[in-house]
C-alpha cells in the first residue's frame, strides 16, 4: 500500500492510492473459502463445492468489495493521519484504461482544500445592540386584548369601528386561501380599514396587499406565505367576511385579575402592564439577539476574503445526492449554497481561534432549560428532577434533535462571544422603530 499527495494548488489537491495484491489478496482468499462452506449449486453437496468453481462464480464480485474496503479504510486513515482540513468529500478521477484483470491497483482521489484564513472579531464596527422597549402604547393596547379577550361577545350584520370579523383572504394567482380573524386597527393603510364599515357577513372587500400592514411580515402570518414573498408585495386579495362581532370589554377589577394571574396575585392596572411589559421585553430580547447575531455574521460574510476550490465543489455538489446533477444545477446549488458554506468555515475558525466547543452536558443543560419552558407553558410550574432528565434522555436520543439543539447551543456561544468581542453601540427603541430599522419599514 502506498499513498501520496499531489498539491495542485493551495485548495487542490490530487491523492494517489496504490493497492497491492498483497493488500487484498489474503481477505479475499478468506472471504472465497466461508461462501464454499456455504454455497449452494446444483450438482455439488453443500460444503462440497471446488473452490475453483467458487472462484469463477463470485471471485470478481468479492475482489471488487474488498479491494474497496481496503481503499476506503485507508484513505479516510490516510486524510485523518495527514490532518488535512477537507471539504465535501474526495471525488474518484475517472481512468478509461483502468484493469481489474490486474493484481495491482492505482486509485486518484481529487481534494477540495479549506482555504487559509484569520477572523479579527475587533475589525467588526459601526453595529448596534438594539434594547427593545414596551412603550406606552404597546403596554395600553394589550390590556385592552385582554379586556376584550375576556369581554362579552354578541353577532353583528354591519361592520362598525372596533369589530372583529372572520374569513377568508383569497386570491386564486397566488393560491391564498386563508381564514382570519381581524379587526380594523391592524391595518395601517386607513383605506383599506374604511372598505370595511358598512359590509355585512357574505360581502367581499378587496384590499392592495403594499402597505397594508405597518410590518410586511404580518403577510406571512394573515396570507400564509413564505418570507421571500411577501417583502414589497403589491397584489389585491379579497377578503370574505362570514362573522361579525362586537365585544364589550371586560371591567379592570379583581376578578378579571384573578382569572390572569392566580389570586391576590395582581391588584392594580399597573402591576398588569408591569408584567405584560417584563413577559415582552423577554421576548423582544431574543428577537434583538437575533439581529445582532445576523448583522454580525452578514459583516463577517462581507469582510472576510477567501477563495474556495469552487470547481471541484461544483462537482462534487453533482455526486452528492440521490439523483446527480447536471453541470448548470450543481452550478446553480453551489451559488444558493456558498454563502453557508463560507459562514459554516468562518464559524468553525472562530471556535478554533476561541477554543469553543459544545460538550455533551452544555447539551443537556440547554435541552433540561428547554424542556422546562416548555412545560411551564402548559401549567407545569415545578417538574420533578426524574421528570426532565427522562424527556432530556428521549430527546437526545433522536439524531436530528441532537444536530438542531447543538446548532442552537453553538448560535448562543457565538452571540456571547460577539457581544464581549465585537464593537457596538447600545440603543434604545419602541417595537416598531426596531421593525424599522431592521425592514427598513
Amino acid at each position: 500500500m502506498n499513498i501520496t499527495r499531489n498539491n495542485v494548488d493551495a485548495l487542490n489537491a490530487v491523492v494517489t492510492v496504490e493497492i497491492a495484491k498483497d493488500d487484498y489478496a489474503p481477505q479475499v482468499e478468506k472471504v472465497l473459502k466461508n461462501y464454499s462452506k456455504t454455497a449452494t449449486i446444483p450438482g455439488f453437496r453443500k460444503g462440497a463445492v471446488p473452490f475453483s468453481m467458487i472462484k469463477k462464480q463470485y471471485g470478481k464480485a468479492v475482489l471488487l468489495e474488498e479491494v474497496n474496503k481496503v481503499l476506503q479504510e485507508n484513505l479516510n486513515q490516510y486524510l485523518q493521519n495527514e490532518k488535512l482540513d477537507i471539504l465535501g468529500n474526495p471525488l474518484p478521477k475517472a481512468s478509461e484504461d483502468f484493469n481489474w484483470d490486474a493484481e495491482d491497483f492505482k486509485f486518484e482521489f481529487e481534494l477540495g482544500l479549506a482555504p487559509s484564513f484569520d477572523i479579527d472579531l475587533a475589525s467588526v464596527k459601526n453595529l448596534t445592540q438594539y434594547k427593545i422597549v414596551a412603550d406606552d402604547k404597546m403596554l395600553e393596547d394589550q390590556v385592552l386584548r385582554i379586556r376584550k379577550q375576556y369581554g362579552k361577545m354578541s353577532q353583528k350584520d354591519t361592520v362598525e369601528k372596533g369589530d372583529d370579523i372572520s374569513g377568508t383572504f383569497l386570491n386564486a394567482e397566488k393560491n391564498i386561501d386563508s381564514p382570519a380573524r381581524i379587526s380594523l386597527d391592524i391595518f395601517k393603510s386607513k383605506k383599506a380599514a374604511d372598505a370595511f364599515l358598512g359590509k355585512k357577513v357574505g360581502n367581499i372587500v378587496t384590499v392592495n396587499t403594499k402597505g397594508l400592514f405597518d410590518d410586511d411580515h404580518k403577510l406571512m402570518d394573515y396570507l400564509k406565505l413564505g418570507h421571500d414573498e411577501v417583502h414589497g408585495l403589491a397584489i389585491d386579495v379579497d377578503f370574505k367576511i362570514e362573522e361579525i362581532t362586537s365585544t364589550e370589554p371586560a371591567e379592570l377589577n379583581q376578578e378579571l385579575f384573578d382569572k390572569l394571574f392566580g389570586a391576590g396575585n395582581v391588584s392594580s392596572v399597573e402591576e398588569i402592564k408591569a408584567k405584560i411589559k417584563e413577559d415582552a421585553e423577554k421576548q423582544f430580547a431574543t428577537q434583538a439577539d437575533q439581529k445582532f447575531l445576523n448583522d454580525v455574521t452578514e459583516s463577517l460574510l462581507s469582510n472576510t476574503k477567501f477563495e474556495l476550490p469552487s470547481t471541484f465543489l461544483k462537482k462534487w455538489i453533482q455526486t452528492v445526492g440521490e439523483n446527480p446533477l447536471t453541470p448548470e444545477q450543481a452550478e446553480e446549488e453551489f451559488a444558493r449554497s456558498e454563502n453557508g458554506l463560507r459562514y459554516q468555515l468562518i464559524e468553525g475558525k472562530i471556535m478554533s481561534q476561541n477554543n469553543m466547543q459544545i460538550t455533551f452536558e452544555d447539551l443537556k443543560a440547554y435541552t433540561s432549560d428547554l424542556i422546562k419552558k416548555q412545560m411551564a407553558q402548559f401549567g407545569q410550574m415545578n417538574p420533578t428532577d426524574s421528570d426532565v432528565e427522562g424527556i432530556v434522555a428521549r430527546v437526545l436520543s433522536n439524531q436530528e434533535e441532537v444536530k438542531r439543539l447543538s446548532d442552537q447551543v453553538m448560535s448562543a456561544k457565538m452571540l456571547d462571544l460577539f457581544k464581549t468581542k465585537v464593537s457596538s453601540k447600545t440603543k434604545e427603541v419602541t417595537y416598531q422603530e426596531f421593525i424599522a430599522a431592521s425592514y427598513g419599514e
